[in-house]
């Protein structure tokens, strides 16, 4: 299963420049809506970690760590969602100033990274469950790097920079949505990651 790696890795890697990118920008700017985005792509990018791992190493370690892949995936996205909801919550009470320039400039960014990282991801997709979760989770990361940039235009033409509060909590909600339903369409495969076998190996099989 080592030829899913090179994929793999440069799935992290785009995902990387995007978590870095947005994190600084939204921290810079005081953006919530870019640093939301940008904490989901840090848990894209343990995920991501975990699964280059998962299929350098022998088997049975290579099982524990899809499973753990899966988890932090599914459950840890749900986790720091409910987290960020909170802080947006309390951010609605106390507005802070936005430059909305700059979640235009790094939405757009990110938007065409996490492109970038389904294209890479999607033909092992195909084969694979684990990755086909990483696949789903960054095509639709495409769409929701947008909606920073929605909340930027808002932000430059209006001066209310509440709209990046209330677009944050519109990620957390795309977020656990697109998750919940990741898990539960592949629910046995995420429980029992030995039950996901290579597709050529089954082609081998299968001769």
């Amino acid at each position: 299963m080592a030829h899913r790696r090179p994929p793999l890795v440069r799935a992290l890697q785009l995902n990387t420049a995007v978590m870095v990118v947005e994190i600084a920008a939204g921290i810079d700017s005081n953006s919530f809506s870019l640093i939301m985005d940008g904490i989901h792509n840090l848990s894209d990018e343990v995920a991501l970690v975990l699964l280059v791992l998962a299929y350098s190493l022998r088997a049975g370690l290579s099982g524990r760590l899809l499973r753990c892949a899966n988890l932090f995936n599914s459950v840890g996205l749900l986790a720091i969602s409910a987290f960020v909801i909170l802080r947006v919550v309390e951010r609605l009470s106390r507005p802070v100033e936005v430059l909305g320039i700059v979640p235009i400039i790094a939405g757009l960014f990110g938007a065409a990274a996490n492109w970038g990282v389904a294209h890479v991801l999607r033909e092992p997709s195909k084969e694979d469950v684990a990755i086909r979760l990483a696949y789903v989770h960054n095509l639709g990361d495409t769409l929701v790097s947008l909606i920073p940039v929605a909340a930027g235009v808002l932000i430059f033409a209006t001066g209310n920079s509440v709209f990046d509060s209330l677009f944050a909590l519109l990620i957390a909600a795309v977020v656990v949505i697109t998750t919940l339903q990741a898990v539960v369409g592949s629910h046995e495969e995420l429980l029992w990651p030995e039950n996901v076998s290579c597709g050529h190996a089954r082609s081998d099989q299968g001769i």
